[in-house]
């Protein structure tokens, strides 16, 4: 029999329940707030502590299994003490089954803290990347520039760093407490071993954060230069034939170059101070439990200690050497990575956000509303609804008008309004859920035809296939179009672009030259279906072609740019 939930199990495994699988439709994707004065430390804070569903359990159960792993030297010492030194057999047979009964509920927490902890950290990254990607590409005022390849690094490396800040709430805390059992456990074995834990773990804590402060400060810079060397290199590839074009290769190689070397060099300065970081905390460290170790050995030679005693003390002081190097040299420089990507993410959400705010009431604007579009020298042009308008004019005009269109508050001399409201006066949402710009340049996803297109009933996206004229080569949808639809050719990226757009079926579509990159042919059936699967949506349609602007419903024909200044 296959293994139909996909786990990967045998046929001894696979009848087994499995407990917290992950959802079938992910998270919704929150944003998470800034302001003046947001500081990285609280966004920070604000980012851990907004999955404390599972953040919490997931700690009690870590805390359930680090204090089980340090109480396994206790009952081992309480079973030499009262069974092997004294030849009970009940009482071996007791201790044994409480070891046994330790061992299950330790790592039965274990394994449920460790999977609530990955799933905190997905969810984390899943709403951190739709809280930038929100930010980065529906920016908020008309001052917010466009995202340069650094962003890709940003919604990588650092969303990863931040997104594991959760676990400073898990793993720190239950080794915090299980640093605490040890303290009160040598303090029953010995209060002097015990009084010298108490001190001396808080101390030792306290020097080695102390010493992570300069990494911590390198670990931004590094970072800093590592997304900017990735957005470099992100942009070269993106603008090559552009670069090809002017010869400027060799220049653009050299700047790569440059911002290379400085990265690399950024990298050895940081693997360096964490040599120096890793080395100082573990002389510390080591100092310290040699010291609770010697003491522990000086009081059984005098005596003071039975060798159940010992054995408990020897064992608790080898559990706290794990806990405390696991806090200097995971935790510490886990938080100071997370701390440096909250300053960088805090940084681009800060940036792309103006003090324009959302309207306090929505606006009576109509399920479809009439488009306005106001052009200087008092040009106007109107779509009413319902209505396919083609809009014929040179490029510089035209690319003006779809960046007025995409961001009304865009300083672009261009006005828009919907039913005679002001598209600067909208709230974004309230601007988008209207009015839709179909990007010129056909962009496609990873995956299959069915997935690029994919915006709502089936019926639709099959329409909305069909009227871009995808139907020769969509015959199964479910076909993988290759890396960014490289298994595609130019004109069969741009009809799945165009079929997503119709698919989305906006009140208000804009279509900015759809058909540049097909055949005639091609492009007289696109025209003739167009009318049909926009019936009842408004339509602008900004081309030259005949064939398009002959199935609008009308088309204004707009003067040179010279004539529009």
């Amino acid at each position: 029999m296959s293994d139909t939930a996909g786990l990967g199990r045998g046929p001894l495994t696979r009848w087994l329940p499995v407990f917290l699988l992950a959802p079938a439709q992910p998270p919704t994707a929150q944003t998470f707030g800034t302001g003046p004065g947001t500081t990285p430390g609280r966004f920070l804070l604000h980012v851990i502590f907004s999955v404390r569903h599972l953040s919490v359990p997931a700690m009690l159960l870590a805390i359930v299994w680090q204090v089980g792993e340090s109480a396994v030297p206790v009952v081992m010492g309480l079973a030499i003490d009262r069974a092997l030194a004294t030849g009970d057999a009940q009482q071996l047979g007791l201790w044994l089954g409480v070891l046994a009964a330790l061992y299950i509920a330790l790592t039965s927490a274990a394994r449920f803290s460790l999977r609530l902890t990955a799933y905190a950290v997905q969810v984390l990254q899943h709403r951190l990347r739709g809280a930038l990607s929100t930010r980065v590409l529906h920016p908020i005022g008309a001052n917010a520039r466009a995202p340069d390849g650094a962003v890709v690094s940003m919604m990588t490396t650092d969303v990863m760093r931040l997104a594991n800040g959760v676990i400073l709430t898990v793993i720190p805390v239950s080794r915090i407490t299980s640093i605490g059992f040890i303290a009160a456990s040598l303090l029953v074995t010995h209060w002097i071993l015990g009084l010298v834990v108490l001190v001396g773990a808080p101390a030792v804590v306290w020097s080695t954060g102390a010493l992570s402060a300069r990494l911590s400060r390198d670990t931004r810079e590094y970072q800093a230069l590592l997304a900017s060397t990735v957005g470099r290199a992100t942009d070269l590839v993106t603008g090559y034939r552009v670069i090809k074009g002017m010869h400027a290769e060799a220049e653009a190689a050299r700047r790569y170059r440059q911002a290379s070397q400085e990265t690399l060099a950024g990298a050895r300065r940081n693997a360096s101070l964490l040599g120096r970081f890793l080395a100082g905390s573990g002389l510390i460290n080591g100092t310290f439990v040699a010291a609770v170790l010697g003491l522990a050995g000086w009081f059984a030679v005098d005596g003071q200690l039975s060798i159940g005693g010992l054995i408990t003390s020897v064992g608790l002081t080898q559990a706290l050497l794990p806990q405390i190097q696991a806090i200097a040299n995971v935790s510490i420089p886990n938080y100071a990575g997370a701390h440096a990507a909250s300053a960088r993410i805090l940084d681009l959400l800060q940036e792309h956000t103006t003090s324009a705010t959302a309207p306090a009431e929505p606006h009576d604007v109509r399920a479809i509303p009439a488009l306005d579009v106001n052009l200087p020298a008092g040009r106007t042009f109107r779509v009413e609804p319902g209505e396919l308008v083609g809009l014929r004019a040179d490029d510089r005009t035209a690319a003006r008008i779809v960046e007025a269109l995409v961001n009304p508050r865009a300083e672009t001399g261009v006005g828009v309004c919907l039913d005679g409201i002001s598209g600067r006066e909208l709230s974004p949402d309230e601007y988008r859920s209207r009015v839709t710009v179909a990007p010129q340049r056909a962009t496609l996803f990873s995956g299959s035809l069915r997935e690029n297109v994919a915006q709502g009933s089936p019926a639709r996206v099959d329409a909305a296939v069909r009227a871009a004229s995808c139907d020769d080569f969509a015959t199964d949808l479910d076909i993988s179009v290759g890396e960014g639809g490289n298994r595609l050719s130019g004109g069969q990226r741009q009809r799945v672009a165009l079929a997503r757009a119709l698919a989305g079926d906006a009140p208000v579509l804009v279509l900015h030259d759809p058909t540049t990159a097909v055949d005639s042919v091609t492009e007289h059936a696109i025209a003739s279906r167009l009318p049909a699967v926009r019936a009842g949506r408004s339509t602008l349609l900004i081309a030259s072609a005949p064939a398009l602007l002959a199935a609008c419903d009308r088309v204004v024909d707009l003067p040179a740019a010279g004539s529009v200044p």
